[in-house]
């Protein structure tokens, strides 16, 4: 019987192993970030190979082991390419196949089925003081305002509690157009608020946020304070 002591080993050369594979490869891949829906999972013993579905079409991953349910939506941060990469626990030689951080991000889906709710003409006064902004201020000037602290007043349109470790919030003024999408912004907080609130948020405006799953965003207001007249 193999002992402990020997199965450690093991363990420690196949992860070397596999390091050294991977410094071997051609590099990172041509973004930091790669997201797609699980089709296959493939677990051995110190990793999880997914085969994924995404905007480039089909392709091949290994993460650290993890719990992977198919038809899941994942993202693997830090990505990096390796070509002919062999599996000797599948007994499989990949043409290509991406290794990287695995983020799952099922959760995200449940911010579809809150609808932003009408409520009739929105008027909304701006709010005073230093850096403060209508919603539709913020978004024309949102590449001047990036990572920026700003605080503005809105009316809670829209919130969606505890997805990601946050709630979500989209807020009106009356501002903006909604052909031009300069209308509503989406902010998040870890402070709760209801449809019908009118409040006053202040957090750092963020651009081209992309949470995966169909949701990117090119302004938000991220990590905000709110608090109400």
């Amino acid at each position: 019987m193999t002992s402990l002591k020997t199965l450690a080993l093991l363990t420690l050369l196949t992860t070397s192993t596999l390091c050294n594979s991977w410094a071997a490869g051609p590099g990172p891949a041509a973004t930091n970030l790669l997201t797609g829906e699980v089709l296959e999972v493939k677990d051995v013993e110190s990793y999880t190979y997914l085969r994924l579905k995404t905007q480039d079409g089909e392709t091949w991953a290994a993460v650290g082991k993890a719990t992977v349910k198919t038809g899941s939506q994942v993202r693997i941060e830090n990505p990096m390419v390796m070509a002919n990469f062999e599996s000797k626990a599948l007994h499989k030689t990949f043409k290509t196949i991406v290794f990287g951080n695995l983020v799952q991000i099922p959760s995200i889906m449940h911010m579809a089925p809150a609808p932003t709710t009408n409520l009739g003409p929105i008027k909304v006064a701006k709010a005073s003081g230093a850096n403060t902004y209508t919603v539709a201020e913020l978004i024309s000037q949102a590449s001047s305002l990036k990572d920026k602290a700003v605080t503005l007043r809105g009316q809670v349109v829209k919130f969606n509690p505890e997805i990601m470790g946050k709630n979500w919030i989209h807020l009106q003024d009356g501002s903006g157009s909604v052909a031009a999408q300069t209308h509503d912004l989406l902010v998040t907080s870890r402070a709760t608020a209801q449809v019908g609130d009118v409040v006053t948020v202040s957090g750092t405006v963020r651009t081209n946020k992309d949470f995966a799953a169909g949701y990117s965003y090119k302004v938000m207001l991220e990590d905000a304070l709110l608090t109400k007249p």
